[in-house]
């Protein structure tokens, strides 16, 4: 079992202080395909997780984003269970707060890898949360972190990665971005008609200020029903756009590579919902 909630400060035990939670955040890495696009069942991963763990339940909500993505909460009486997750990237972030000792933490985390059948977990931090010294007396409103042995709390430094796509552009300036974007259960009369998918490229363009040159080219390829569809490919001053649109499972194929900025989940996003897909994966590289 991971450890409790007694830490040490300093060298030595008669450092030790008491804290009145814990939180841990853990990164579940390539989950299966499906399981973080219904909602039901990454409710009933947490509830699970949550039971088998010792925690006792208060409640549960859940929501389902559109296109896609989930979000939600356990409440248990030692604090709580909370996952957002990302179907296109087969990711989940689950964050557990504690204020009691008794919730085993590796079965809950254990319990969640297996419900999401995920194939890399990370515990991404483990933090103490309202550091008291001890002996801890009910009218005492704790120490400074300078009583502590805590010299100092430097935030300024701690690694910040970034969550805008533009922020990380403008930090490495790389010369283009290419996004790849999966969409499936797409509409099968809309990916096999050329118009529209000539039409989705229009309309594409101009959401996301790229110029074209030249005609949308539209080409159906492939004797063999399993790589049979249309082809597509549209030139545009920063560079091009291109996509396959496979008639056997109805999925899109979907690649923007350009030296002009643009945001990735705004091309995905509306791809999705021009085909009337059912969910989409992406990926997206910032070429030096």
């Amino acid at each position: 079992m991971l450890d409790k909630n007694i830490k040490f400060v300093g060298d030595s035990k008669r450092d030790t202080c008491f804290a009145l939670g814990r939180q841990l955040t853990i990164e579940y890495y390539e989950c299966g395909a499906k399981v973080l696009l219904d909602k039901t069942l990454v409710e009933k991963a947490l509830l699970r997780a949550a039971k088998k763990s010792g925690a006792t339940i208060i409640s549960s909500l859940f929501h389902k984003f559109d296109p896609q993505g989930i979000s939600g909460v356990v409440v248990i009486a030692e604090s709580h269970f909370t996952v957002h997750a990302w179907p296109e990237h087969d990711y989940a972030a689950v964050d557990i707060f504690t204020c009691g000792d008794s919730i085993d933490l590796e079965v809950a985390i254990n319990s969640m890898k297996d419900s999401f059948e995920s194939e890399n977990v990370v515990i991404s931090s483990d933090q103490n949360r309202g550091i008291f010294s001890k002996p801890f007396e009910q009218n005492n409103v704790g120490p400074s972190f300078k009583n502590m042995g805590i010299k100092n709390l430097d935030i300024k430094n701690s690694k910040i990665y970034p969550i805008s796509w533009k922020k990380e552009h403008e930090r490495k300036n790389p010369w283009g971005v290419s996004t790849s974007v999966d969409i499936y259960e797409s509409d099968p009369q809309i990916i096999r008609d050329a118009k529209s998918i000539e039409r989705f490229v229009y309309e594409l363009c101009d959401l996301i200020d790229m110029k074209r040159f030249g005609d949308c080219q539209v080409v159906h390829f492939g004797e063999d029903k399993k790589v049979e569809g249309f082809s597509m490919t549209q030139l545009i001053e920063t560079s091009l756009i291109s996509g396959h649109f496979a008639n056997a499972s109805n999925t899109v194929y979907l690649d923007v590579f350009s030296c002009k900025f643009y945001e990735p989940r705004e091309v995905a996003e509306f791809a999705t919902s021009f085909f009337k897909g059912d969910h989409y994966k992406m990926q997206i590289a910032l070429r030096q």
